[in-house]
């Protein structure tokens, strides 16, 4: 189902509309972390965080060939985020920010990305290290990463320019959970 709706101009775009997507998930990711509040915000702050990726059996064949990368993008639903807001005061800093310009948690569309790296495949489970994610979470999709396709040159990060450099020791707290909305 699609809605039409027009842009800030007024006209009403073929290419402007709203739909309803329906996803399935293809596994579940297993880690150490089953709070929020305290964990990593970021790969780089699970650096040698272990965890498994069990694939369910229908997408088993899928994972032919993927031994071979070291690294994989996991692409993952937010199960325990719960609404949004546009802007927000991200774990990096302590300034407002709008959404978009963070990976703050809760997000009209919850959908969360790692690069994590790949330690191993065996009967449709991935050994997988440098997690940040919660224990339980479904997993939506598992891209390779390559880095002559992921990595840019001449890259500007922003606002985090300067605190990207503590990200490894930064941990989750409670401005994302529901309790704290």
């Amino acid at each position: 189902m699609s809605e039409s709706f027009s842009d800030a101009s007024g006209s009403n775009s073929q290419y402007a509309t709203l739909m309803n997507i329906e996803l399935q998930s293809i596994g579940i990711i297993h880690t150490p972390f089953t709070e929020l509040k305290g964990m990593p915000i970021q790969p780089a702050g699970g650096a040698g965080v272990q965890g498994t990726v069990e694939i369910f059996s229908t997408y088993r064949e899928g994972l032919a060939d993927l031994g071979g990368f070291s690294h994989l993008i996991l692409l993952y639903h937010l199960h325990r985020s719960d609404g949004y807001r546009l802007r927000v005061v991200p774990f990096m800093d302590t300034v407002e920010r709008g959404l978009f310009a963070t990976r703050a948690p809760k997000r009209p569309n919850p959908i969360g990305l790692s690069v994590v790296k790949l330690v191993g495949v065996e009967d449709g489970t991935l050994q997988v290290e440098n997690l940040d994610v919660l224990d339980g979470t479904p997993l939506l999709d598992i891209k390779p990463f390559v880095p002559e396709f992921d990595a840019q040159e001449n890259v500007r990060t922003g606002w985090l320019e300067n605190a990207r450099k503590r990200v490894a020791e930064k941990r989750s707290d409670e401005r994302f959970s529901k309790e704290f909305s």
